[in-house]
C-alpha cells in the first residue's frame, strides 16, 4: 500500500489560495477515480476537486470554512501500489483527520470544561433583591432527573446562566438543576419558565411560550464572498438611487403578441431581453454608464462591448452570472443565454468565465420586485438598473382615467463617476425605448 497526497491544484487567475466550502468524503470512505471529494470557493466562483486516483482517506486537510493555499496539502489517500510520497516521510506531517464529532461527545466535553470554570469560580455576590417569578407548583416534564437540593444550599450555575436568570428576574436556588451534582442549565431554566407560565394560564399554551435558542451559523463559502463584496461595494462606492415610473403596458402587449407567434420555435420572452436591448441602445447615447472605476488608481475605463450582469439568486445565494456582448444579441438570443446562465448558476455550474467582467448590472426580483428598491452596485461598475414589479392600476390618459401595467426602475449609481442629470437622462432614455417599444428594433 502507498500513501498518495493531493494538493490544491493552480485554478489560475493568479488565485493564491482558496476557501474550503464543503467535503464529500469523510475519514474511511473509499474514493473512486475522478470523483468529486470537495468543493472550494475562489473570488470568482465555486470550484470542485476531484480525485485523479482510487484510494481509501486517512486524513483530511481542513474545515469547512478554512483557508488552504495553493499547493497546500488537500487530502490523503492510500492507495494499492506506490503513491506520491516517499516511505521516509514522517507520518506526524499529515493533517490532522476531521471526524464528524457526535453532538453528545461534544456536549460532554463542553460540560467538562463548564464544570472546571464552576469549581475554581469564586462565590458568586449576593445581589441586591429582585423581583421573581414565583416557584411553580409544578414542572414541566423532563427527560433527564432533576436532582433535590436542600434547603439554604446555594444552586451550583454557570457565569452565564446566572447572568440569564438575573436578565429574568428568576431565583435560582427555586430552578431544579439536571447537570452535574444538580448543576442549574441553561434548560432547566428554560422548563422553569415554561412551567411558571403554564401555572400562570392554567395550562401550557405553546404559542406564546419564550423561546431562547440561538443558533450561530458561519459565513462560508459563497454567502462570505456576498458579504465581502457588498461591503466592498458599499464602503468604497458613494451610492444613490434614482427611481422613475413607467408604463409598460405596450411592452408587455408587444411581447405577449411575440411569445403567441414565435414562442413555440424560439422560446418564450420576458421581460429581460427587452430591458436589456433598451439598455444597450440606451448606453450608446451615455457610455459613462458602461464603465468601471479603478478607484485605487483614480481612472475610469469606459467599454464599448456591453458585458451586461444578470443578477440571479441560486440556491447557496446571490451569483451574477454575466451575458456577453449583449449588443450583439437579438431577443431571442439574449433570451436563451440569460436562461443558460440562469440554469447554469441555479445548478452550481457556473464557471469563472461566467461570472466575472460585468460593465453594468440588472437585478430583479421578478413578481417579488416590491414598488421600490435601492439596488447596490456591482462593484466596481458605476451603475445598477433594478427592475421592481409590473402593477396594474388606474392612471390618466388623455383626461380619461384607464388601467395601464405600471413599473418603477430603481438605480444606483456611483456618485463619483455619474451626475445627477446623467442617471436621469439615461434612465428617461430607457423609459422612452420601453414606452415605444417599436424603437427597439430601429437603428
Amino acid at each position: 500500500m502507498g500513501l498518495y497526497v493531493i494538493k490544491m491544484p493552480d485554478i489560475g487567475e493568479g488565485i493564491a489560495e482558496v476557501e474550503l466550502v464543503s467535503w464529500y468524503v469523510a475519514v474511511g470512505d473509499t474514493v473512486g477515480e475522478d470523483q468529486n471529494l470537495a468543493d472550494v470557493m475562489t473570488d470568482k466562483a465555486m470550484v470542485e476537486i476531484p480525485s485523479p486516483v482510487v484510494g481509501k482517506v486517512i486524513a483530511l486537510g481542513g474545515k469547512p470554512g478554512e483557508v488552504i493555499p495553493v499547493g497546500g496539502e488537500l487530502i490523503r489517500l492510500e492507495v494499492e501500489g506506490q503513491g506520491n510520497v516517499s516511505a521516509q516521510e514522517s507520518p506526524s506531517s499529515a493533517p490532522a483527520a476531521v471526524p464528524d464529532i457526535a453532538p453528545d461527545m461534544a456536549k460532554s466535553d463542553a460540560s467538562v470544561v463548564a464544570e472546571k470554570i464552576v469549581q475554581h469560580a469564586e462565590p458568586a455576590p449576593v445581589a441586591a433583591p429582585r423581583p421573581s417569578a414565583p416557584a411553580p407548583t409544578a414542572c414541566v416534564a423532563r427527560k433527564t432527573t432533576l436532582a433535590a437540593r436542600q434547603t439554604g444550599e446555594a444552586p451550583l450555575a454557570s457565569p452565564a446562566v446566572r447572568k440569564r436568570a438575573w436578565d429574568l428576574g428568576v431565583e435560582l436556588r427555586f430552578v431544579p438543576g439536571s447537570g452535574p451534582a444538580g448543576r442549574v442549565l441553561h434548560e432547566d431554566l428554560s422548563a422553569y419558565l415554561e412551567g411558571a407560565q403554564a401555572n400562570a394560564t392554567g395550562g401550557a399554551d405553546h404559542r406564546y411560550a419564550q423561546r431562547h435558542e440561538e443558533e450561530e451559523i458561519p459565513l462560508i463559502g459563497l454567502r462570505r464572498k456576498i458579504a465581502q463584496k457588498m461591503q466592498e461595494a458599499k464602503r468604497r462606492i458613494p451610492h444613490f438611487t434614482y427611481v422613475e415610473e413607467i408604463d409598460v403596458t405596450d411592452l408587455e402587449a408587444l411581447r405577449a403578441q411575440l411569445n403567441r407567434k414565435w414562442g413555440k420555435e424560439r422560446g418564450k420572452l420576458t421581460l429581460l431581453p427587452l430591458l436589456a436591448r433598451a439598455m444597450v441602445l440606451a448606453l450608446r447615447e451615455f457610455p459613462q454608464m458602461n464603465a468601471r472605476f479603478d478607484d485605487d488608481n483614480d481612472k475610469v475605463l469606459r467599454y464599448g462591448a456591453v458585458h451586461l450582469g444578470i443578477a440571479t439568486q441560486g440556491p447557496s445565494g446571490l451569483s451574477v452570472p454575466v451575458l456577453r456582448h449583449a449588443e450583439s444579441h437579438d431577443l431571442w438570443a439574449t433570451a436563451a443565454e440569460i436562461a443558460r446562465l440562469a440554469e447554469a448558476v441555479r445548478s452550481g455550474k457556473a464557471g469563472r468565465d461566467e461570472l466575472s467582467g460585468s460593465t453594468i448590472t440588472i437585478s430583479s426580483l421578478g413578481p417579488l420586485g416590491g414598488v421600490v428598491s435601492t439596488p447596490v452596485i456591482n462593484y466596481p461598475e458605476v451603475a445598477i438598473v433594478g427592475v421592481n414589479r409590473i402593477v396594474e392600476r388606474p392612471v390618466f390618459r388623455e383626461g380619461a382615467v384607464v388601467g395601464r401595467k405600471m413599473m418603477n426602475l430603481s438605480s444606483s449609481f456611483d456618485h463619483r463617476v455619474v451626475d445627477g442629470m446623467d442617471a436621469a437622462e439615461f434612465i428617461q432614455a430607457i423609459r422612452g425605448l420601453l414606452e415605444t417599444p417599436a424603437l427597439l428594433f430601429l437603428e
